[in-house]
């Protein structure tokens, strides 16, 4: 059995009833073995990244204590993105989806593999990610810049729109 750790997700979605989507996938989370949700934060109205064209999305951030390894986190994450409706095969990137859930940061820990890397690689980079985070971890420091997730918001350039719902 693998020690339990803090976990920080993401959650996003625009399509459809995109806090809905959100809602149901936190409870589809909190509703597997080896996971536990401790906070959530609040949903937020965020502009979208890359692609102008679409709905406004739905963002949140989770802190999870899971006993899961990283690799098994994630594919129990792409299984339910799957079970909600999720194609990730050939789909747009940055395009419109049903339900985002990615793993921002796992412990101390510092992985990069081939299909997985955390922290997440570009969370640092974006305010609908630093945002909920920030209002769920605020003083969580980031393993690899040894910043609090409040130092990264606080430096943050990105000008997207981020609205608390």
């Amino acid at each position: 059995m693998h020690h339990s750790v803090i976990a920080f997700l993401a959650l996003g979605s625009n399509l459809g009833d995109a806090a809905g989507h959100c809602r149901q996938a936190m409870d589809e989370i909190s509703r597997r073995p080896g996971i536990r949700v401790l906070r959530a934060s609040s949903f937020y109205r965020t502009e979208p990244l890359g692609v102008r064209d679409q709905e406004w999305y739905v963002n949140a951030a989770i802190e999870i204590r899971t006993a899961r390894p990283p690799r098994d986190l994630l594919k129990t994450l792409q299984g339910i993105e799957r079970s909600m409706g999720r194609v990730r095969e050939g789909g747009t990137r940055w395009g419109p989806r049903v339900i985002d859930l990615d793993i921002l940061l796992y412990g101390r820990e510092v992985i990069d593999e081939e299909g997985l890397c955390i922290p997440h690689p570009e969370m640092h980079k974006r305010r609908f990610v630093l945002v909920p985070l920030a209002e769920v971890a605020s003083y969580v420091i980031h393993p690899k810049f040894g910043v609090t997730v409040k130092g990264l918001l606080e430096r943050l350039e990105d000008p997207g729109k981020v609205v608390r719902l």
